[in-house]
């Protein structure tokens, strides 16, 4: 995952169903606040990451044990959103550092991470 996009994956034997959740705060967006002024387009990009890590969220509640990672800080501070609130308490969450990946190596990654519990 990163600050624009998360691909999420159920660990499970059949081949993964991968589903994608964007954050709406676009390149085209990051302009049109920034036209505006630097603290519009701060508050713009919070409210907008905010509505993001919730849509991640709902997700996340449906597990018991969820691996976020990437090659950006976003997976952090998702992390640090979701210990923050009572709700997630009963899910095992571990975040690691990941470089860019193609496909096949998320893939490889999630199948490995949950094969070896």
């Amino acid at each position: 995952m990163d600050h624009s996009i998360a691909h999420l994956m159920e660990y499970s034997n059949h081949p993964f169903e991968v589903k994608t959740i964007e954050s709406d705060f676009t390149q085209q967006e990051k302009i049109d606040s920034l036209l505006k002024g630097e603290a519009h387009l701060h508050s713009k990009e919070q409210q907008l990451q905010s509505k993001y890590y919730k849509k991640l969220m709902a997700v996340v509640k449906k597990y018991k044990e969820v691996i976020l990672f990437g090659p950006t800080d976003a997976k952090e501070e998702l992390f640090n959103v979701i210990t923050a609130d009572n709700r997630f308490q009963n899910i095992k969450i571990q975040v690691k550092q990941t470089d860019k990946m193609t496909a096949q190596q998320k893939h490889n990654f999630v199948k490995e991470f949950f094969s070896n519990k």
